[in-house]
């Protein structure tokens, strides 16, 4: 049964990799590409996928030395097949495929959502089996009922922009940088979410809609003069942050007190970059209290995208047989 797994993330902006022996991880090393596309406002494809190729080689060979290891002691390795970026997909599923035809090592391809979904695995206490997964990362918002390892079913998902896309294109309508989510998030700490209700739309079951929000921040913003709107902008821009990020947070908890009263599940977890929004987790952390159930919220360095995830989840995939052909695609559009 393999032991060693090294797990490998490429599905964006981030050349990660890391390694998982039995059950617990060893090491985890992210190399960002978050200066190379801060001029540009958001990431750039073509950019993303030529760093990965700089990239991929000394940060898997940076992960198997914190971890103390060589390469022929892995036993498996683990990759993100999608979803994601086409071009990022393929740097770090051919490097995979390579490092296993090499070593002779068996291929576990990993959804990269079902990677955030067993991020809670990575430290204790983790949760039970069945758990409610509130998925919100940059491009992808969903509420999953987790039955049983890799048995799951999607009760809710975005229809249009997803919480972190809302987020980032917020963020640069209020002149913000990129990425948007954090600057949203250090000046709604210091704003009143009181200075302008937005619209929080409320879709039939468990769905989200994030798009018209965001579009209502741009009617908003329109209706000035341009001096007028510079003028809002200096003296009420963490008011403004609080107010967008208010509504975001109050259509995602409230999709999940719904969800917990329906299913009467009483373990919940939050992933994915979106998670480590101090404005979701102090709401989400109210919410548990108020209907007593038990919260899990992986720490901050596994919210984003990372191989920690990948190779735990590879992990597992593992221990129950299940592994991929050297055939495998990567998938952009993969669904959870």
């Amino acid at each position: 049964m393999p032991k060693v797994i090294l797990g490998i993330e490429t599905s964006c902006d981030d050349t990660a990799a890391a390694v998982v022996v039995e059950g617990q991880l060893r090491s985890s090393v992210v190399a960002s590409q978050q200066a190379l596309h801060n001029r540009y406002g958001g990431v750039v494809p073509e950019l993303a996928s030529r760093d990965h190729q700089r990239q991929i080689v000394p940060v898997v060979r940076q992960a198997l030395q914190e971890a103390q290891l060589q390469p022929a002691d892995v036993d498996a390795v683990a990759v993100t097949y999608g979803p994601g970026l086409i071009g990022s997909l393929l740097v770090g599923l051919s490097f995979a495929k390579a490092f296993a035809l090499g070593l002779g090592r068996p291929l576990i391809g990993v959804n990269h959502l079902e990677g955030h979904m067993y991020s809670v695995f990575l430290t204790a206490p983790s949760p039970p089996f069945p758990y409610l997964c509130l998925v919100v990362s940059g491009g992808h918002t969903q509420l999953v009922r987790v039955e049983a390892g890799f048995q799951h079913e999607v009760l809710g998902r975005t229809r249009d922009d997803a919480a972190g896309e809302a987020f980032d294109k917020v963020a640069r309508l209020l002149g913000l940088g990129y990425p948007g989510g954090p600057e949203i998030d250090r000046l709604a700490q210091k704003g009143d979410p009181a200075f302008i209700r937005f619209p929080q739309p409320r879709l039939e079951g468990y769905d989200f809609s994030f798009s018209g929000l965001k579009t209502a921040v741009l009617y908003y913003l329109n209706q000035f003069s341009e001096t007028e709107r510079d003028r809002l902008l200096r003296h009420h821009l963490a008011d403004l942050c609080a107010a967008f990020q208010q509504a975001v947070v109050d259509v995602l908890i409230d999709a999940l007190r719904r969800a917990v009263e329906a299913t009467g599940i009483r373990h919940v977890a939050i992933v994915g970059g979106v998670s480590a929004n101090s404005g979701l987790r102090a709401a989400a952390e109210a919410l548990s209290q108020a209907l007593d159930f038990r919260l899990y919220i992986p720490p901050m360095a596994y919210c984003m995208d990372n191989a920690a995830m990948i190779a735990i989840t590879g992990y597992f995939k593992a221990q129950a047989g299940l592994t991929s052909p050297l055939t495998l695609s990567a998938k952009p559009t993969l669904a959870a």
